[in-house]
């Protein structure tokens, strides 16, 4: 064995034994020391995990879509990490002069230091000095909050005992075998706890000052160096602004002391009043900005969104965690402008303290993003006036559903999916029925005004208007009861449920779901709209006849990045092929009748939202939906770029009926906020679909 070994092999034996004296408060016997073995004494030990590949909690961020603007934060812990490079000279300094002024000379333990702990605490026992290098002080906090461990393997990386201080040391040394200075310092700056709840030097830069880590003062730098020996105490947000100061004067003394700054300078830095400029950063979806609280409706989509997904975990509780520690910058896909404008619109159909609402979301074609979920409600967990269960404030998803929310009955807009299951049957759009007022059906009902002798027979709301001799054009543009349940038993009821679910209508009411999974041939009601939906599933599926076919799963996200700023798979869109090409284009051509537009055969002759498409002054295609009674009203409106939906209801008593007047109201609000989003997007047309899916009878229209 060498010399070099040799006197390593010394200097840890020392430095346990001194360590393991001054934290016992008494001798300890040789023999507890080198009882653990010649092992034991190695100068370097083999680094766990929590070492080589640290996992400490950081923040995840979530941001508007211009990835600029912050939504709001998750976490257990403010923390986000920083590179060296980006922190200010001083505050390096300053933390070197605070915690370890010989860092850049020792190799992880500094014996000189243990020696002068031990020599004071053996001479004054009640006043205890330590001998923790920031390497040692890195590795205790690295152990003690790495997520991996148990909880007890976390306790134990802080426990009071000699065998815990020697193992410090031992991955200390190990440590800066493998490390340079600078790495140590930086993982050690970002681990740190400075008090107030702030974790690291990113979120203590922004906790104290409102600042960056790189902007740091000499006088700041000083003050948050100061705190990590004692963070609760001497934080000067919650704890003792004075203990603050004297701790930031003594971090003053020592940096001059050693040269790191003149003395001129940290005597002027002494002498600066404590000029805080604190600032929380919000966490989770209650702490949107208080002038955007119509943000967290989208928030709250957004937590649900991630906790379905498996790439962040195996369960919803795990994928939560990692929400909340994995460092995460998701940039979503909420338009803040286009926020503004649905809100805005929404409060013109219905005022917050109404208690119906229009629950409307817009939903873009080929990528289902969605830029704006909006509501007329407060997303707040503030209490409401008695009798108000759910208005003014409340946290109930009333836009995406789920939490208990069902959704809503949207009418004739369902029969859209009537209308694809035709065509994709191999039926023409120029599909002729002479449609009479009532039509008696072979769907048997259980009774009500839409039942003849136990078997479901619809009327037309207006017979004067629809009745006759109509096409899918006419009859989808009048909206023709009777046409579409004649349409419905041509092509059989499971193939109109089973439509309406391949375009992502989630049924989530428990009747309906078993309906549809035990009883869809025979539930020709489906195509007039009687399952519940909501405007996100309602808008995305009409988003899918605009993108032509191409449905994508709605999205809240643009990006994700991880904290080492790699992106993230899951953040791309999810996207398919789900109804041929052209079935989409005769779909959407159809779909231009309802709302005062043509389609590209001349064949619409009316509709049921004639003046939505004439404001606009642009292609655009759509469909109103009036459920039962007036119960509910829906419109619809969608263009290439984008789809919106929008359903008035009363989410606490279905039995309100909102009646038909409010549509009027719904359109103006769709059509303004369609021409506010479309207002510097150039504007495109629908391509048409071919004359053989226009006026010929083909086979199953299934090519892609």
């Amino acid at each position: 064995m060498n010399r070099a070994h040799l006197d390593k092999l010394f200097t840890v034996a020392l430095a346990g034994v001194l360590a393991g004296l001054a934290l016992a408060a008494a001798a300890l016997p040789l023999a507890l020391v080198f009882g653990l073995g010649f092992k034991g004494l190695m100068p370097y030990s083999e680094l766990p995990e929590s070492l080589r590949t640290p996992q400490p909690a950081q923040r995840s961020n979530l941001y508007a879509n211009d990835g600029h603007t912050l939504i709001t934060s998750f976490y257990v812990e403010d923390r986000v990490d920083v590179p060296v490079s980006e922190v200010a000279p001083v505050m390096r300094q300053a933390i070197v002069a605070a915690e370890d002024v010989r860092f850049y000379q020792h190799h992880g333990v500094d014996v000189r230091g243990v020696v002068r702990a031990f020599t004071v605490n053996q001479r004054d026992g009640a006043t205890r000095q330590g001998a923790s290098t920031l390497t040692m002080q890195y590795v205790r906090n690295a152990l003690a909050s790495d997520p991996r461990l148990t909880k007890e393997q976390r306790a134990r990386a802080t426990e009071v005992t000699a065998g815990r201080k020697i193992r410090e040391m031992r991955y200390a040394l190990s440590l800066e075998r493998e490390l340079d200075k600078d790495q140590i310092l930086s993982r050690y700056l970002n681990i740190a706890y400075f008090g107030a709840g702030a974790y690291g030097i990113a979120a203590a830069s922004k906790r104290y000052f409102s600042t960056e880590p790189a902007k740091l003062t000499l006088a700041q730098a000083a003050l948050l160096a100061g705190l990590v020996r004692s963070p609760d105490s001497d934080d000067p947000i919650n704890g003792d602004a004075d203990a603050a100061l004297r701790r930031r004067a003594y971090v003053l003394d020592r940096m001059a002391e050693t040269g790191q700054v003149a003395a001129a300078d940290a005597a002027r830095a002494k002498d600066e009043q404590l000029r805080l400029r604190p600032s929380a950063t919000p966490n989770d979806c209650a702490a949107v900005p208080a002038e955007h609280i119509d943000w967290g409706f989208f928030c709250d989509w957004f937590t649900q969104w991630w906790k379905a997904q498996p790439a962040f975990g195996a369960s919803a509780d795990e994928r939560q965690r990692t929400l909340r520690r994995g460092g995460f910058r998701i940039v979503s896909s909420l338009d803040p402008d286009v926020q503004r404008k649905a809100t805005e619109q929404v409060l013109s159909i219905y005022a917050a303290s109404n208690k119906r609402a229009a629950p409307t979301a817009v939903v873009q074609p080929g990528s289902g993003r969605v830029l704006a979920m909006a509501v007329n409600r407060n997303f707040s967990v503030a209490a409401n006036p008695s009798g108000q269960r759910n208005y003014p404030n409340t946290v109930n998803q009333l836009v995406a559903g789920g939490g208990g929310i069902v959704g809503y009955q949207a009418g004739s807009t369902f029969k859209l999916f009537a209308l694809l299951a035709a065509l994709e049957s191999g039926l023409p759009l120029a599909t002729t029925f002479d449609a009479p007022s009532r039509i008696v059906t072979d769907y048997s009902v259980d009774g009500g005004s839409a039942s003849c002798g136990g078997y479901w027979c619809p009327t037309n709301a207006n017979p004067e208007w629809m009745d006759g001799n109509r096409t899918m054009w006419s009859a989808f543009g009048r909206s023709v009861n009777t046409y579409f349940a004649w349409l419905t038993e041509k092509v059989g009821a499971a193939r109109v449920v089973e439509m309406a679910q391949r375009l992502g209508i989630v049924l989530r009411a428990k009747d309906d779901a078993a309906l549809a999974r035990y009883g869809a041939k025979s539930w020709g009601p489906f195509t007039l709209g009687v399952a519940a939906t909501t405007p996100l599933d309602l808008a995305n599926a009409y988003a899918t006849v605009a993108a032509e076919g191409t449905w994508c799963a709605p999205t809240p996200v643009t990006s994700i990045s991880d904290s080492a700023g790699r992106k993230v798979a899951a953040g791309d869109p999810d996207c398919r092929q789900v109804i041929d090409t052209e079935v989409a284009r005769a779909a959407a051509d159809a779909s231009r009748c309802p709302v005062g537009d043509q389609s590209m055969y001349r064949r619409c002759d009316g509709g049921t939202a004639e003046e939505l498409q004439p404001g606009l002054r642009r292609p655009l295609a759509g469909k109103t939906g009036s459920s039962d009674r007036n119960a509910t009203e829906t419109v619809v409106a969608f263009t290439p770029q984008l789809a919106v939906a929008t359903i008035a209801a009363n989410p606490d008593d279905p039995r309100d009926a909102v009646g038909g007047g409010v549509q009027a109201r719904q359109i103006a609000a769709v059509g303004n906020l369609l021409a506010y989003a479309l207002r510097n997007q150039p504007i495109l047309d629908f391509v048409p679909p071919n004359q053989t899916t226009a006026y010929r009878v083909t086979a199953p229209r299934t090519g892609n």
